[in-house]
């Protein structure tokens, strides 16, 4: 069983904070996601940067708008040379088609990876937004689309993995977030798992943010996790 890649979560709100935490990170190790409070206080600067310490870099800002914005937005995303980028599958069938052929319009080729549903949903909280499914269902439904329009990949909880694996193609990316440790609260997100949990139910990738941003050493924590996978 092939471990999956660690892509470190870059909870910063400064590009300085930002960069003497890649500074202490190994590039053979893991790769970057850089989020929204990052990119926007920041902009493509911090991308640059760590691609210039050759990280992949996750950029996770989570397209959803109408179809040519996001075709215009994922080309120039692309183009910054990221290792891959998401969109929102809710976005619909012509968003994803058009945010396809923004990347495929690129020099580069990045991964374009759709997001099912946040970790932080539940069943309560698609209710509360309109939705008339089961939540398992909505979320078999978002992937099945973005298997069908060619993403590369999806965003889900390991939860998830359990039933969307069979239904996926086997060269299909799932990137789970989620992930903490066993000693660790849940702080917002409701649908989460240990590294362990989400390399035997088959994750592709792992998004841990928390747990080695915090920790007083974080090479040795992701070192650590990574000795704990290869247990396995």
């Amino acid at each position: 069983m092939i471990n999956p890649e660690i892509f470190v979560a870059l909870d910063f709100s400064t590009e300085l904070d930002a960069k003497k935490f890649i500074n202490n990170l190994n590039p053979s190790l893991c790769g970057v996601k850089i989020g929204k409070e990052l990119f926007t206080s920041s902009g493509p600067k911090i991308v640059n940067y760590a691609i210039e310490k050759d990280f992949k870099v996750f950029l996770d800002l989570k397209y959803h708008d109408i179809p040519n914005t996001v075709k215009k937005a994922c080309l120039a995303a692309s183009n910054l040379g990221v290792y891959m980028l998401n969109i929102h599958s809710l976005g619909g069938d012509e968003m994803i088609l058009a945010a396809r052929e923004g990347v495929d319009q690129s020099k580069y080729n990045p991964l374009l990876i759709g997001v099912t549903l946040l970790t932080s949903h539940n069943q309560k909280t698609i209710d509360s937004i309109g939705f008339n499914n089961k939540l398992n269902d909505q979320i078999k439904k978002l992937a099945l689309n973005a298997s069908k329009y060619k993403l590369d990949g999806i965003v889900c909880s390991v939860n998830d993995l359990k039933f969307l694996k069979p239904l996926l193609p086997k060269n299909f990316h799932f990137i789970t977030p989620g992930i903490r440790l066993n000693d660790e609260n849940k702080d917002d997100q409701k649908r989460i798992a240990t590294p362990s949990e989400a390399k035997k139910l088959g994750s592709t990738m792992l998004v841990i943010g928390r747990p080695i941003t915090s920790s007083k050493n974080p090479l040795e924590e992701i070192e650590r996790i990574k000795s704990q996978l290869d247990s396995i």
